[in-house]
């Protein structure tokens, strides 16, 4: 019987790994990069803190899907006006629109520095096979292959057993929260916490398991079925738990690779994605750049589906649309054009004179600073009896979901003063 059930859990295990592993996309990567190159051990910390608030956040962002049977979006307009929905989901759709542009960049970037030249056109490329693979390829199915490039990421714990790593610095890093009071750093600390707490994150895991929910003829949302409860709030906790785990750690090793390299080599500033690359140098040599791509395309091509399909579901549960990445295009037809628009529209970033690592850097500032109207009304519609009936998120999601607001507000406003 217990191996059933856990066979069972291992089978239905799925959004909050998935999310997990979309969390560090091409602009996480870039991210962290810089946060070691330019801080050394000394931002090591804020992967640490914000692994409690992804947790608390993207569990209850996940429990108004399965208790409601709704995504995020409709929620939030049975909690307050639609027009204001629609702004946030605007905001939304921007921000992601101009992180999918970077990511494909990014990913056409590192492509064209393994073979040389063309990086517009395989930009172009990814961005064709991306809308393809999602309108014609079940997303289970796509998701099933592109988890194995991004174990490439693992490359960067390798990294640790071949550097020199003061670790005694290494634990000061992780345990104590200090920084400089420059706009640089808290630019940088406001992008650590958009690309790890970022807002497209909510809308998708609420509607993966809204489609989980769907998808079982034995489930129903949690206010009708309230037997269900134990078991499926039970499966969220840990699931999002060791997503997010795996997100963080990760960036953890990111932040970690490249401060004993870059940093401790004085590059302080990292400006294209060959300088990024140089990180995984100490245990891939010449075939740094190649597994740097790997890891760049595979959570791109990851990354990208999950950005598309946030904005799309968010959009569509406000129009009303029939939304669902397992729907064929013919019954979900403007769902699926919103996602050829966003990724298309993302192109746009291509043509932007700047670097596509300092374009990844830009996009999670933007993310961390559009997030925290998105906490707010998320955190109000999970507070909501009328609208979670007795399933309204504990006390350790409402005390560290509103912490997280406080934080990356305090962050964004501390780097708009200093700008």
């Amino acid at each position: 019987m217990v191996a059933t059930n856990t066979q069972g859990l291992i089978k239905r295990l799925g959004p909050g790994v998935i999310t997990g592993a979309a969390d560090d996309d091409p602009s996480g990567i870039a991210t962290y990069s810089q946060a070691g190159a330019h801080a050394g051990f000394g931002l090591l910390w804020t992967v640490v803190l914000t692994w409690p608030l992804m947790v608390a956040v993207q569990s209850v962002s996940a429990r108004i899907g399965r208790v409601t049977g709704h995504g995020l979006a409709a929620n939030m307009c049975r909690a307050f006006p639609r027009p204001v929905v629609m702004g946030l989901v605007v905001l939304l759709f921007v921000a992601n629109t101009i992180n999918i542009g970077a990511d494909l960049a990014a990913m056409g970037a590192a492509v064209a520095m393994l073979v040389g030249g063309g990086q517009i056109l395989f930009t172009f490329l990814f961005a064709i096979v991306s809308v393809l693979a999602i309108v014609f390829i079940p997303y289970s199915r796509y998701v099933g292959f592109l988890k194995y490039l991004t174990f490439s990421l693992f490359a960067y714990v390798g990294v640790v057993f071949t550097a020199h790593i003061d670790w005694r610095a290494v634990g000061v890093g992780a345990l104590v929260p200090n920084f400089a009071l420059d706009k640089d750093t808290l630019m940088l600390v406001v992008a650590i916490l958009g690309t790890t707490i970022s807002p497209y994150l909510f809308f998708w895991q609420s509607s993966q398991e809204v489609e989980e929910e769907e998808g079982d003829d034995e489930a129903g949302p949690l206010t009708e079925n309230p037997e269900q409860a134990p078991r499926e709030l039970t499966r969220i906790g840990w699931e999002t738990g060791i997503g997010m785990a795996m997100s963080n750690l990760v960036a953890f090793f990111i932040i970690l690779t490249t401060a004993a390299t870059l940093n401790a080599n004085g590059k302080t500033d990292i400006e294209s994605t060959q300088q990024a690359a140089e990180a995984l140098r100490p245990i891939a040599g010449d075939a740094a750049f190649l597994l740097f791509s790997l890891g760049i395309v595979g959570t791109g091509l990851l990354a990208v589906p999950v950005l598309a399909g946030s904005a799309a579901y968010a959009l569509g549960e406000v129009r009303n649309w029939r939304i669902g990445l397992e729907h064929e295009f013919g019954e979900a037809r403007p769902f699926y054009i919103t996602i050829a628009v966003a990724i298309l529209a993302g192109l746009g970033v291509v043509l932007l004179p700047i670097d596509p690592i300092k374009a990844l850097i830009w996009s999670a500032v933007l993310n961390g600073v559009i997030v925290v109207p998105i906490i707010g009304a998320m955190m109000i519609v999970a507070s909501r009896r009328a609208i979670m009936g007795d399933f309204t998120a504990n006390l350790w999601q409402r005390v560290l979901g509103w912490l997280t607001l406080v934080l990356m507000a305090a962050a964004a406003i501390g780097m708009f003063v200093l700008m």
